[in-house]
């Protein structure tokens, strides 16, 4: 007599960190990588319109475009890095707007997928903002003067300047395009996974469990998904805001005469 055995169905593939290393669309590019170009339209396009025809007593469009603007200039540039913070003002509006956009597409249908949730990527732009803050720093003291100014603490005794110096180097010119990168990555990618992990769920606890009940509960899986996208949402606007801000207090720490 043959004995059938009945193979035991699968349970739960849980998501993981394979699930963003997504396949290439066409050649070498992939869903992120388009993402970039079209956060970058978006970016453009948002300020040409809000810009084209200024007016004394603004439109709805031009108000919208100018309090963005008046919230980066105020906020985040002039309160840290002062004087003659007015020419940094449209890198700065750039960079919140553009780390803003590619955040929230991880919540946006049919993309939902947060472009900084690569590393890559998130190293790229704090490589990018390292470089130009470093270059104005430079340019303002020197090279000799802009490494005195952020390695060598004023006001301390000789003898500690050489335990601090090392440490002050290694945190300011070091570590600062490390953590700047790794803080918007790892918020992008947690948040990320955290959605899959409710959605997918509540998609298999109502389609493939069989059992009545966890079919009954798969509603508060998908709940919890809501509550987590607004509360990723929330994630994704305070993190474009604190790697500019972040910045702008980079610049204006090199462009001071004493660390």
């Amino acid at each position: 007599m043959t004995i059938l055995a009945t193979a035991p169905s699968p349970g739960f593939d849980a998501p993981g960190v394979e699930d963003f290393n997504l396949p290439p669309i066409f050649g070498d590019v992939t869903k992120p990588v388009l993402q970039f170009v079209l956060a970058a339209v978006l970016v453009w396009a948002f300020f040409t319109i809000t810009a084209r025809r200024p007016q004394l007593v603004p439109g709805k469009a031009q108000f919208l475009g100018e309090s963005f603007h008046g919230i980066v200039r105020n906020a985040i540039a002039r309160d840290n890095i002062g004087h003659d913070y007015l020419k940094y003002v449209p890198y700065l509006t750039t960079l919140f707007a553009f780390i803003l956009v590619n955040n929230l597409f991880g919540i946006i249908p049919l993309i939902q997928f947060p472009s900084f949730s690569h590393p890559g990527m998130a190293y790229a732009l704090a490589a990018m903002s390292w470089l130009i803050y470093n270059a104005i720093g430079i340019r303002k003291h020197g090279f000799g003067g802009y490494l005195r100014v952020s390695t060598w603490p004023a006001g301390v005794p000789w003898w500690v300047r050489i335990i601090l110096t090392p440490i002050e180097f290694l945190s300011n010119i070091i570590l600062r395009p490390v953590t700047l990168s790794l803080r918007l990555f790892g918020n992008m990618f947690a948040g990320h996974l955290l959605l899959l992990v409710f959605i997918l769920g509540g998609e298999y606890m109502l389609l493939h469990s069989e059992s009545l009940v966890v079919n009954l509960l798969s509603p508060f899986a998908f709940a919890m998904g809501i509550v987590f996208t607004f509360f990723e949402a929330f994630i994704q606007v305070v993190q474009a805001y604190v790697f500019t801000i972040l910045t702008a207090s980079y610049i204006g720490t090199v462009l001071a005469d004493d660390h």
